[in-house]
C-alpha cells in the first residue's frame, strides 16, 4: 500500500524541484479494515443504517488519504491544495484575473478562505490584488508570471501521480466521480 503521509509514491521523499526519488518500498497494508469492522459492528446493532455509515466513513477516510497524497506532491512547491486550486483557477481564466468573490463560488469555499489563500500567494509574489476599475467594492486577484509558472509545474507533478490515484484506471476514476455526483445531488449542492 502506498502511504500518503510518507510522500510521493507513498514510500519515501516527495520528488519535486529539489527532492530525490523514493528508495524504500512501501509498507504492506494492515489486515484489518477498520471501516469494514465498523460496518460489521453497526450491522449487529443498526443493520438498516450500516451501509450509509460505511459509505460516509469511507468517503471521509478517502478524503483524508487523498488530501495527504496531494499535499505531499505539492509540498516541494510550497503549496497547499487550497493554494494550488486558487492558482489553477486563475490560470484557467482567460486574462488570469478573477473577482475574489467569484473565486470563492468556483472553489466552493467561504470568502474568508479565499482572502487568506490569496494573501499568502500575494506575499510570495504569485498573485496580485487590486480593486476593480469598474466597481471599487470588487477586489480582483491576478496571476503573476511566477504564479503561472508554479501552477504549471505543480500541475505536471499532480499529473505524474494521477492526482494520488495512480492505481485506478480512468474508467474507475469516472465511476467514483459519478457516484460522488449522486451524493452531491442528494444533499442539494448540484442539480441532477
Amino acid at each position: 500500500m502506498r502511504d500518503p503521509v510518507k510522500g510521493h509514491q507513498y514510500g519515501g521523499a516527495v520528488p519535486g524541484p529539489s527532492s530525490p526519488a523514493p528508495s524504500e518500498p512501501p509498507e504492506p497494508p494492515d489486515a484489518l479494515d477498520p471501516i469494514a469492522e465498523a460496518r460489521r459492528q453497526w450491522s449487529a446493532r443498526w443493520p438498516e443504517h450500516a451501509d450509509h455509515m460505511a459509505a460516509v466513513t469511507s468517503v471521509m477516510r478517502a478524503q483524508q488519504l487523498l488530501l495527504s497524497r496531494i499535499e505531499a506532491v505539492l509540498k516541494p512547491y510550497g503549496l497547499t491544495f487550497a493554494a494550488y486550486e486558487a492558482l489553477r483557477l486563475l490560470a484557467f481564466a482567460r486574462t488570469g484575473t478573477l473577482p475574489m468573490g467569484k473565486m470563492g463560488v468556483r472553489l466552493m469555499v467561504h470568502p474568508a478562505s479565499v482572502t487568506n489563500v490569496i494573501g499568502r500567494l500575494e506575499r510570495r509574489g504569485l498573485v496580485g490584488r487590486r480593486p476593480s476599475p469598474d466597481d471599487r467594492r470588487v477586489v480582483l486577484a491576478t496571476l503573476t508570471p511566477a504564479g503561472r509558472e508554479l501552477a504549471e509545474q505543480a500541475t505536471a507533478a499532480l499529473h505524474g501521480t494521477e492526482f494520488g490515484l495512480p492505481d485506478l484506471t480512468a474508467a474507475q476514476a469516472a465511476e467514483i466521480t459519478a457516484a460522488l455526483h449522486a451524493v452531491r445531488v442528494s444533499v442539494g449542492e448540484v442539480a441532477p
